[in-house]
């Protein structure tokens, strides 16, 4: 092949990829938040059900337009204890079958529409005023710009049609024979890991065949082993991860290796069919059809039907026949992958950089370690109340108490570093909100757990100085304490709910209930100063855990009114 004609076929062929590979960006990007609220309540819908977790894969995938991004979403929901393995295995089941849009997408008789839909839809992502209006116009933007990259790349390889040195390396990965359905599986799937996208990889292999480069039973061959490569890119995102979350990773490699294994036995059987049917909606069976012979538009139109159907059978057909025995997939995976011998523990630190590719769901996933804050505050006012009750402070106890104030410091800014490369990017209004209200919370959780050591760092200082609680003393910090931890778990059960102002009366009127008993313990403890019952230094320190408690009280009231939207 002449260099000079190499550089121009690589030249449309790379741009009309990256231009392809962009619309779907924004396509994904543009429906996830049109959907908004929609996507999370699919993803909180999810249980134990698989057909329901089917279900659920399914539609978040044909959202955000990839397989990939939601197997990695699954491993990273597993990984931070959001979803279970069973529950896991159910969405990528239908991850496999949402994947499958972007063929039909490419079905639709609109390619040389591409650049008008592109450009028309871009003055309504640039110049509308309201943000629904703003993310339709980038979703029919990248479907603009997924037809107009697929048109690029068939431009940039019809004229390999006519070169004789690809069509001789070409003739030997034609799947004429079970040798060669195997090679050409191979190619789609070391094709796909190298790209990390199946979505690119069939686009490349629709634009190969829609120009008669190579055949429609070798581009359907092609995109049985593209279904093996895509695992890769989840499979990646597990590493490092907790031991669950590889099993779900690890689950859909076996998913999609199992079903390739069993399809390409099946290959000549499925492929005869899917051609009759093509022929019987069209008149026109793909596998006897000819460019040359007809208008190109309507035999790239009837081959890429027919790469569409033939991905989706694959896909559907696995589905169906692996359904049954994904509880039996669900323990092979844990046989390969055995418990670590130490108890693990989620984490939201392997994920900042993932989760990333859906906004929507990764505000799931940090509001689920803001719940893991207010519990691990509500389990160090346990222990709190254990140190107050005792004559002496437990060193087990207190070590507890110091470590959950150090883990919560870690989340706290793991939270923000990850919301903040979340907010960084193209998200809807409504997910910034969120993000920022996130942030507030997490930041006043922290702040309660400071003071929650400040209490018992203060218990123990007058240990060491021998001026120990006195059981008047004593009976009001562990009334006060009480009032205040109660209270903390009903903010923490507000925060999980994400409650209106309807309920904020009732704890803005309980906080200053623990504001007057706390002023009046306060007063009683000065009487008692004053009648020489207790010492100067004493009441100082005394006074000061009072205040911390009050302290407490104020944060997690700052938490509902972030909550209700008054701060």
């Amino acid at each position: 092949m002449d260099v000079k004609l190499f550089a121009e076929i690589a030249a449309q062929v790379v741009g009309g990829l990256g231009v392809f590979l962009l619309g779907m960006k924004n396509m994904s990007e543009g429906l996830q938040a049109v959907s908004g609220d929609r996507l999370r309540k699919m993803i909180s819908a999810v249980t134990s059900n698989r057909v329901m977790g089917v279900l659920v894969g399914l539609f978040v995938t044909c959202i955000v337009q990839s397989s990939s991004v939601t197997t990695v979403m699954v491993v990273g929901f597993v990984n931070s204890g959001i979803m279970t393995l069973m529950q896991a295995i159910g969405v990528i089941f239908g991850a496999n079958i949402g994947t499958t849009i972007t063929g039909w997408i490419l079905v639709l008789d609109i390619g040389k529409y591409g650049l008008p839909i592109l450009g028309i839809a871009a003055f309504f992502f640039l110049f509308s005023k309201k943000d629904r209006l703003r993310y339709i116009g980038m979703t029919i933007m990248g479907v603009g710009m997924v037809f107009f990259g697929l048109e690029l790349m068939k431009n940039g390889f019809k004229p390999l049609r006519s070169d004789d040195a690809f069509n001789a390396w070409f003739h030997a990965f034609q799947a004429t024979s079970y040798l060669g359905i195997i090679k050409c599986a191979l190619v789609g799937c070391v094709l796909t890991m190298v790209v990390q996208s199946s979505s690119a990889t069939l686009g490349i292999t629709i634009g190969l065949a829609s120009t008669g480069v190579i055949e429609f039973r070798t581009a359907a061959a092609l995109v049985m082993g593209e279904n093996i490569g895509t695992t890769i890119t989840a499979w990646l995102a597990s590493l490092g991860t907790t031991t669950v979350a590889k099993r779900a990773a690890y689950a859909h490699v076996f998913f999609n290796v199992f079903g390739t294994v069993w399809f390409v036995a099946m290959f000549p059987i499925v492929i005869k069919g899917v051609s009759q049917l093509i022929a019987w909606k069209t008149g026109e069976n793909p596998l006897k059809m000819v460019i040359g012979s007809m208008d190109e538009d309507k035999f790239g139109q009837i081959i890429t039907a027919g790469i569409a159907l033939t991905h989706t059978s694959f896909n559907v057909a696995n589905v169906i026949v692996f359904l049954p025995f994904a509880g039996l997939l669900g323990r092979f995976v844990t046989f390969l992958v055995p418990d670590k011998k130490t108890k693990e523990v989620s984490h939201l630190t392997y994920l900042d950089v993932r989760m990333l590719d859906t906004p929507a769901l990764s505000i799931v996933q940090s509001q689920q370690q803001i719940s893991f804050m207010g519990d691990s505050v509500a389990t160090m006012m346990t222990h709190l109340r254990i140190c107050l009750e005792s004559e002496k402070t437990d060193a087990k106890i207190s070590h507890e108490i110091f470590h959950h104030e150090e883990i919560l410091d870690n989340v706290q800014k793991e939270i923000f570093v990850f919301l903040s490369n979340l907010v960084s990017g193209q998200v809807p209004h409504d997910v910034t909100i969120k993000a920022h209200m996130q942030m507030r919370i997490a930041d006043e959780y922290e702040s309660i757990s400071d003071y929650a050591t400040s209490v018992l760092k203060g218990i123990k200082k007058l240990e060491e100085l021998d001026l120990p609680l006195d059981q008047p003393a004593r009976q009001k910090l562990v009334s006060l304490h009480d009032r205040v931890a109660a209270y903390i778990l009903n903010i923490n059960q507000y925060s999980k709910e994400e409650q209106t102002k309807a309920s904020l009366a009732g704890i803005a009127t309980e906080g200053a209930a623990i504001s007057a008993l706390m002023k009046e313990f306060r007063r009683q403890h000065l009487e008692r100063l004053q009648k020489e019952e207790v010492s100067p230094f004493f009441s100082l320190a005394f006074t000061d855990i009072l205040n911390y408690y009050r302290r407490m009280k104020d944060h997690a009231l700052n938490i509902a009114e972030v909550i209700a939207g008054e701060k």
